[in-house]
């Protein structure tokens, strides 16, 4: 098995668990960093809006390293989209194919349904839900628990801080109200 293979393939947890689990330290060592990701909007709009926002008045400057990190997160996944990406169909259960087609959502051949995530999904009330709403509450989230959920899971929770595991709580129990509960009623509009 050649390197390109190796890397087409999904790592197992026991491997991509720890490398993920590692930034943490690595982050703490070189520099007393914390890993997070949302943290870098504020950045970007800190150096990009000369506005007298108080929120945006820092030494922005000073978490630079961070919007590097981001862009790397972002490139690394153009290049496997675009060279890694696995030809094949997504494969899911017979099961959750047959209650997807109950909603309308037929077409697996990508990553993310075209019956969502489509401009011309966009201009439905499902597709404005799920895009538009979905976006501000995230966003909303973020911002309310003061991170999102890697820099509190990964960074937070490992550094053992209580806000931060109430924080993971809080997002898991909403994932699994939102997978359950909401979401059925949003693709059934």
């Amino acid at each position: 098995m050649n390197l390109l293979e190796i890397l087409r393939e999904p790592w197992p947890w026991y491997v991509s668990g720890p490398l993920i689990g590692l930034t943490v330290p690595i982050l703490l060592i070189i520099g007393n960093k914390s890993f997070g990701i949302s943290s870098s909007l504020r950045h970007i709009c800190a150096a990009c809006i000369p506005a007298n926002i108080s929120f945006f008045k820092y030494d922005w400057k000073k978490e630079s390293w961070n919007l590097f990190f981001v862009f790397g997160i972002f490139l690394g996944g153009v290049i496997a989209a675009y060279f890694l990406a696995n030809p094949n169909s997504v494969e899911i259960t017979p099961q959750l194919s047959e209650q997807l087609a109950t909603y309308g959502i037929t077409d697996h051949s990508g990553l993310l349904p075209k019956e969502l995530f489509s401009w011309e999904s966009l201009f439905t009330l499902r597709g404005f839900i799920m895009i538009v709403v979905g976006g501000f509450l995230v966003g909303f989230g973020t911002r309310y628990a003061g991170g999102c959920t890697s820099g509190h899971a990964i960074m937070g929770i490992s550094n053992l801080q209580w806000p931060s595991l109430v924080a993971t709580i809080c997002f898991m129990i909403g994932g699994f109200i939102m997978a359950n509960l909401i979401l059925p009623y949003i693709l059934s509009l």
